[in-house]
């Protein structure tokens, strides 16, 4: 395990390059494993957190996603414990550090590989936290077969892997670094050399036409290292992450942003419409993947089949949960016949909105879809009409989540 190459590589440039003392100015967020985000995907919207909740995060690098997690479960107030695994004992100290910097106290931290999982005695899990590990593991489907046998029986998995199309050029330079390479061990020769490479691409070259991969553009050498220089790195297309989750047992709840893999964002044509509309979900997000061609990664989520996961958009007892919006500010700002939009790895979006949307969304904050329908004096298939492209809108772009308070 000593030799293991990935290991070694996160050893000398734990990734992502994170300071502690930075925990004071912001908390790091994305997805998975925003709370509200895997609440919706995977419980439904009905997951209580005032009742005991068990995470893992497999794999958990210099702790984003350990963070994230352990603070808003402390803030929910709910008992919780995070366990982190990681094989680096290099990042396994920055996040150990991040953690004391926010007086984060429910995490447990192991040195553990994926593949020991099971047998360890940590499971079982309510969730597990998976973000850009598999696609660095020689079998990525003993990794998830790891995974799922510690995953509890009504629980599931936030995971982030590598997309091919958006990736277009990595692997290239990945390639011709790999011919010249005199097989170092990580350190400043083996980045010097990707840097004079970099410096030698020819204007025609994929990596230099891929406006979307910057890892080798943030200045520090571990995302350099990360993008150009890993041992062991692949990635996925749309119908390859269903086979792998089917390996081993699971399948796809939902890929997000839902906008990025929905046909209709993109197409505006009625016979292409009709035609994509009728796919099944997984084959409208690989036709989507296929046309957008920018998808530099994939996050989604798992759960066992059979499990009704996705929180429902019209059961008028949930509770909109806006993401990073101010939604009174955006209300007032809003103007009838107004669309939502958005710019995303260079695709714009534009989703027109129902003239009632700023009215619906000032009244989100902590009450149900039943309640702003009765405020409004509307009919349910009135409410409903207007309800329905805003969801597709917000909940699109991961701006809306749903949850079923107790």
């Amino acid at each position: 395990m000593s030799d293991d190459p990935v290991r070694v590589q996160y050893e000398a440039y734990p990734y992502p390059a994170r300071d502690p003392r930075d925990e004071a100015k912001r908390l790091v967020t994305g997805s998975p494993s925003y709370l509200a985000e895997a609440n919706h995907y995977l419980f439904g919207g009905r997951r209580d957190t005032a009742k005991p909740f068990r995470a893992l995060v497999a794999g958990g690098g210099t702790g984003d996603g350990t963070i994230m997690l352990a603070q808003q479960l402390a803030d929910a107030g709910g008992p919780a414990q995070v366990v982190y695994t990681d094989l680096s004992s290099a990042s396994r100290a920055i996040a150990e550090a991040r953690a004391k910097a926010r007086g984060l106290t429910d995490i447990r931290f192991e040195s553990l590989s994926i593949l020991d999982l099971p047998g360890s005695g940590l499971g079982p899990f309510d969730y597990i936290d998976c973000c850009g590990v598999l696609h660095h593991l020689e079998d990525p489907a003993a990794g998830l077969k790891a995974l799922e046998a510690v995953l509890a029986p009504e629980g599931g998995i936030g995971m982030m892997l590598y997309g091919e199309l958006g990736r277009i050029g990595v692997y290239h330079v990945q390639g011709m670094l790999g011919l010249i390479d005199d097989g170092a061990a990580p350190g400043p020769d083996r980045l010097a050399l990707a840097r004079k490479l970099l410096a030698q691409l020819p204007p025609t070259h994929w990596l230099k036409r891929n406006p979307f991969v910057g890892d080798h553009l943030d200045g520090t050498d571990a995302g350099l290292y990360d993008l150009l220089l890993h041992r062991r790195d692949r990635a996925y297309r749309v119908p390859e992450i269903a086979a792998l989750a089917r390996s081993a047992g699971l399948e796809v709840a939902a890929f997000v942003e839902p906008a990025r893999y929905d046909p209709a964002a993109y197409l505006s044509d009625a016979r292409l419409l009709e035609r994509t509309a009728a796919l099944p979900y997984l084959e409208r997000a690989a036709f989507a993947e296929l046309l957008a061609g920018n998808l530099r990664k994939h996050v989604f989520y798992l759960a066992r089949p059979g499990r009704t996961a996705v929180a429902d958009p019209y059961d008028l007892a949930a509770v909109p949960v806006l993401r990073d919006l101010d939604g009174a500010a955006w209300a007032r700002a809003f103007r009838p016949g107004g669309s939502l939009t958005a710019n995303v790895d260079g695709i714009g979006f534009r989703f027109p909105l129902p003239n009632l949307a700023g009215a619906m969304v000032a009244r989100m904050e902590g009450r149900r879809l039943a309640d702003i329908q009765t405020d409004l004096g509307l009919d349910e298939a009135t409410f409903i009409q207007a309800w329905t492209p805003l969801y597709r809108a917000f909940n699109g772009l991961s701006k809306l989540y749903l949850s079923f308070r107790p």
